[in-house]
């Protein structure tokens, strides 16, 4: 073929008797290796040239096929149904009708509905602060102790630490019952042994302390998530980086400010994906340890607890499933804002050190 410059085109087969062998096809001077029938030449008249093109990976479609219909059925769909029910309203006898934005006037607006919203919200704003105080600092800590070279235990203590977040999360609630309850809690009698009995107070049946001491409890609970995060990518840090810091009489406090902490960044990012996304979807704890009124006097009450209330209804409360799919969508678009907030305005201005 002439089209300015000379190109040869050659199809041959390589490595290997059998008739469905690798093909080789070479294009002057780049030779392109593909599986049989997955190459195939279309010819330009326009502009005398051979163009390549490949057949539709049809395999790949149908093993990924089952995952895309199981997570269309049970997560996009209702999603999808969630977000459409949220414009309707429902007379006595079930009857839908629409509505629009009504719902979700009536639950930023209404003197009835906003307040208890907002409290949520605020509630659930504390509730995620306590997290990126508290658990993923602690995590940092704990995941820079256990990187360092000779301590010893540090795969034991690792594993202790991690295995809370193993268990229920309703045996974690009912276990703090148990410790922190002034009737039959054996909370008060170790801290009277130790010296403190002063200072023991009914902390979950106070409202200034209730959702301090539910958010430690989950803190308690996941910190190992963070730990063993952040623990993996100290470990992906390049020896021959550390080594060289060390020979330029670094010391460990200025490797780990200078070097470390720079490189773990990303994923000092995902873990605050990960805690804003869980915190915003918290409810199994709440419920566990206080109830759907998420007492005392909703002081613990969040956007979870307050979306079931809404949904399924609760003692006097008549459920309302409209309602609850406008408190859904509100939850949804809480959580896609602050994600899409965060890649924006941070982790696109985070530096990804390449080394």
């Amino acid at each position: 073929m002439k089209n300015g410059t000379d190109t040869k085109i050659s199809r041959h087969h390589v490595h290997g008797p059998l008739s469905g062998a690798v093909a080789a096809v070479t294009i002057s001077p780049v030779t392109v290796v593909a599986p049989p029938g997955e190459l195939r030449f279309l010819h330009s008249k326009k502009t005398g040239m051979y163009l390549q093109k490949k057949r539709f990976p049809w395999h790949i479609a149908i093993f990924l096929a089952p995952a895309v219909i199981i997570y269309s059925m049970f997560s996009a769909l209702p999603l999808l149904d969630t977000l459409r029910l949220g414009f309707y309203t429902s007379n006595d006898a079930g009857v839908h009708s629409f509505v629009g934005l009504a719902n979700y006037h009536t639950i930023l607006f209404d003197s009835d509905w906003s307040k208890a919203f907002w409290n949520a919200m605020l509630n659930n704003l504390k509730f995620f602060g306590i997290h990126m105080l508290l658990q993923n600092p602690i995590g940092l800590l704990l995941a820079t102790l256990f990187s360092l070279k000779g301590l010893r235990g540090a795969r034991t203590y690792r594993t202790l630490i991690f295995l809370p977040t193993l268990l229920s999360v309703v045996i974690i609630g009912f276990i703090w019952q148990l410790i922190l309850s002034p009737l039959w809690g054996v909370g008060e009698g170790l801290m009277t042994h130790v010296g403190l009995g002063d200072y023991f107070a009914p902390w979950l049946g106070q409202e200034s302390s209730a959702l301090l001491t539910l958010g430690l409890i989950s803190v308690w609970q996941y910190v190992g998530i963070p730990m063993m995060l952040i623990y993996a990518a100290l470990l992906a840090v390049p020896e021959e980086v550390l080594e060289a810091a060390y020979a330029e009489g670094a010391s460990s406090f200025r490797i780990f400010w200078q070097i470390k902490l720079p490189l773990i960044l990303p994923t000092l990012g995902l873990v605050t994906i990960l805690t804003f996304v869980a915190n915003f979807n918290a409810f199994d704890l709440i419920y566990s340890v206080k109830g759907a009124l998420a007492g005392p006097n909703y002081s613990t009450d969040i956007l979870g607890t307050f979306f079931y209330r809404t949904f399924f209804g609760y003692q006097a409360q008549i459920g309302s499933p409209t309602m609850g799919a406008a408190v859904a969508t509100l939850m949804f678009l809480v959580i896609l804002l602050g994600v899409a907030s965060y890649f924006y305005f941070v982790q696109r201005k985070l530096t990804r050190y390449e080394l």
